[in-house]
């Protein structure tokens, strides 16, 4: 079907996206045979993450583990060799929260490869109902792993998709995706104003507008920055065999539950009830199926369903200016 006859996506109620009905696509069963692809997965050495890179492995793709802990990311390099009985794993260190490390790992990656099909950012965390600590450069530091690492990380490795893409090195042009990891909090515990740009500043200067809005509204408004990003990116790089992909994966039990508060921990543990083998299913199908060649610059969600996304989130002159605040804030590095 060519995307001039692609139906437009209907909005999913808030019921449905949160108690998905049956996937009618599945992992592993519908993930193609991917010999000769090349993924590079942030945090894929916990939840979603790893076992996305298991998924991927088994269908024979080349991975990427790029993760902060060494020791983690090698213990879940060891356990997908294990339990696929493949070796087609690799581990790239990187901090999302340090744009010097960002910039290290991608010119490591560029180093080894010329080329890159799939880009899966996948890597979170989550703090509540505190602030949370600062990036290594003074962001909030959901904002800053979320939006701004990931930002910088896919416009470094830009050159390497574009060139795949193009079949510069392969003598075959194939479409390129980054594929990005949101959450329904975009909506649901964003700020009323999208993004509160005050709360993006540096240092202590930022502090008193990120009290005002709490963790939990921090996370919303990353997550809403994530959205925006991804739609941005398809916007500036779709003509060129970009495609680019945000989702929101289910209500799924993750790790980040660990760095809330017992009780905030507990609640929301009760409220994500999907086990991560679902959990996959969305970005897998984003990061591998042929129908989402037709679907640049959208948000899916559970599982693996075309969405509507806040008001917000459609929003293309606050995605023009946060594009060019990341560019700001990477332009030195």
């Amino acid at each position: 079907m060519s995307p001039s006859k692609l139906s437009p996506p209907a909005r999913i109620g808030s019921f449905s996206e949160k108690w998905p009905p049956k996937p009618t696509w599945k992992a592993p069963d519908d993930v193609p045979d991917l010999t000769g692809k090349i993924f590079l997965v942030t945090g894929g050495n916990v939840g979603i993450g790893r076992e996305t890179c298991r998924v991927l492995v088994a269908c024979n793709a080349k991975v990427y583990l790029a993760a902060r802990s060494e020791e983690r990311a090698l213990t879940a390099i060891d356990d997908i060799c294990k339990s696929t009985g493949k070796s087609n794993i690799r581990f790239l260190k990187i901090d999302l929260a340090d744009l010097a490390s960002v910039r290290t790992a991608a010119d490591k990656y560029i180093s080894m490869e010329q080329e890159l099909h799939v880009l899966i950012n996948n890597a979170g965390v989550l703090y509540s109902p505190g602030i949370g600590p600062q990036t290594a450069q003074g962001y909030d530091v959901q904002f800053g792993v979320h939006v701004l690492g990931h930002y910088f990380f896919t416009l470094l490795l830009m050159p390497t998709l574009l060139r795949t893409a193009k079949g510069e090195v392969s003598g075959t042009p194939l479409p390129v995706r980054v594929i990005s990891v949101s959450s329904d909090a975009h909506e649901m515990t964003a700020p009323k104003e999208g993004i509160v740009w005050d709360s993006l500043q540096k240092g202590d200067a930022a502090v008193p507008a990120r009290k005002k809005l709490t963790g939990t509204r921090l996370y919303g408004q990353s997550k809403l920055g994530v959205v925006l990003i991804s739609s941005e990116l398809a916007r500036r790089y779709g003509d060129q065999g970009v495609i680019a992909i945000s989702l929101h994966p289910g209500g799924v039990k993750s790790e980040l539950l660990r760095h809330l508060h017992p009780i905030i921990a507990w609640i929301v543990e009760k409220i994500r009830i999907y086990p991560i083998s679902l959990g996959i299913i969305t970005s897998l199908y984003s990061a591998t199926s042929e129908a989402v060649l037709e679907m640049n610059g959208e948000y899916l969600t559970a599982w693996a369903r075309r969405q509507i996304p806040s008001k917000h989130a459609q929003n293309v002159e606050m995605g023009k200016r946060l594009w060019k605040w990341c560019e700001e804030q990477v332009f030195s590095f």
